[in-house]
């Protein structure tokens, strides 16, 4: 088996819950394989790179092996390598619920440690 159909592929390694749902990212132009966009019947072969944007996410992920039937977790894993940057970190910030009335002593120190901190 050298090659798949992306939305296959994509469902086959548990990327989409489902393949109507892989479809339809594909349909969306929200798949995209080397960078460039993707259908649903583009075929996928070991060593490509496909960008798929899933639910909130985009995840960019390395074709190791291709595969038609969806397996377990643990083997589906093994058939890409995920090259999606991670989260850039946010910095928290210190925020009263509005309407919640003067903050206590004890919240009040907790404020100014956090304010000391950044």
């Amino acid at each position: 088996m050298e090659s798949t159909r992306i939305d296959r592929w994509l469902w086959a390694v548990r990327l989409t819950k489902t393949r109507p749902d892989a479809s339809q990212a594909c349909k969306g132009g929200h798949v995209r394989i080397n960078d460039k966009p993707a259908k649903a019947s583009a075929t996928v072969v070991a060593g490509d790179r496909v960008r798929a944007r899933v639910g909130d996410k985009t995840r960019i992920v390395e074709v190791v092996r291709v595969i038609q039937k969806r397996v377990g977790a643990a083997d589906a894993a093994t058939c890409f390598i995920d090259r999606t940057p991670p989260p850039p970190v946010e910095a928290p910030i210190a925020r009263r619920d509005r309407g919640a009335g003067r903050p206590t002593k004890r919240e009040r120190r907790i404020l100014d440690q956090f304010r000391a901190q950044n």
